[in-house]
């Protein structure tokens, strides 16, 4: 569900229809389901990838990553799931598509940062 009770309280109260608040919150989820078919098919697409990720264990400042496999799911509009590389993997939340060809996802524990992912390290600069 999209929105929370009370904010559906408000927008009924305003004259949003429930029929109009079912057709948002499913346009919103398939939105999700479409950019994160999208994100895993770009990893799916390439055996390695750069990203801005900052690694106390690297000197590059657009480290290499081979890509193992990228599993996302939807609940609503939130994308969540697990990114795995040769050697380490870590739990996404939140993907998306920029406008210049990278994926940018928030990467959970040990970084806990968002990260932008690319094809190439020029795309990063």
């Amino acid at each position: 569900m999209l929105f929370d009770q009370p904010t559906r309280h408000a927008l009924r109260e305003a004259g949003v229809s429930a029929e109009t608040l079912r057709d948002v919150e499913q346009t919103v989820a398939a939105e999700a389901r479409e950019t994160a078919d999208d994100v895993a098919a770009f990893f799916a697409d390439h055996e390695t990838v750069y990203s801005d990720m900052d690694q106390t264990h690297s000197n590059e400042t657009y480290p290499e990553h081979d890509v193992d496999y990228c599993d996302l799911f939807t609940h609503s509009q939130d994308i969540r799931g697990f990114l795995r590389f040769d050697t380490w993997g870590v739990y996404v939340e939140g993907a998306r598509l920029l406008d210049d060809g990278t994926v940018e996802l928030e990467l959970g524990p040990t970084v806990h940062d968002r990260v932008r992912f690319a094809t190439t390290r020029d795309a990063l600069r």
